[in-house]
């Protein structure tokens, strides 16, 4: 089991940048691997991102390949999604997702909102 915690969300203008952050409680948060999803207004949920355990795979959305990095710091417990030159269509709230494998998602935070003005 494990319980996860984001923050980081907020308003933005398009081109601006945000940081989300995943803090995930637990001694076996280092062998999950860890999501990012998000869901707009209206639309189904996207899966935005993925990192296995050791960070050695990995997974993006196509709209957000180049913009998005995902990275990991196990000694922390923690998950971040920096987001880079940000899109309006890329306001929704955002999950971190903890599971068994890049497509195996078991546990889930809260979400947190983000907001990208034009």
């Amino acid at each position: 089991q494990v319980q996860l915690v984001e923050s980081g969300g907020g308003l933005v203008q398009a081109g601006g940048s945000l940081r989300l952050s995943c803090v995930g409680s637990g001694r076996t948060f280092s062998t999950y691997a860890m999501g990012w999803f998000r869901r707009a207004p209206g639309k189904e949920q996207e899966y935005v991102a993925g990192l296995t355990w050791n960070g050695a795979n990995s997974y993006y959305l196509d709209s957000v390949k180049g913009r998005f990095t995902f990275s990991r710091d196990n000694a922390k417990n923690t998950v971040y999604l920096q987001m880079n030159s940000l899109k309006p269509e890329d306001t929704a709230v955002y999950y971190c997702a903890a599971g068994s494998s890049l497509y195996n998602y078991e546990f889930w935070g809260q979400g947190t909102q983000v907001t990208v003005s034009s």
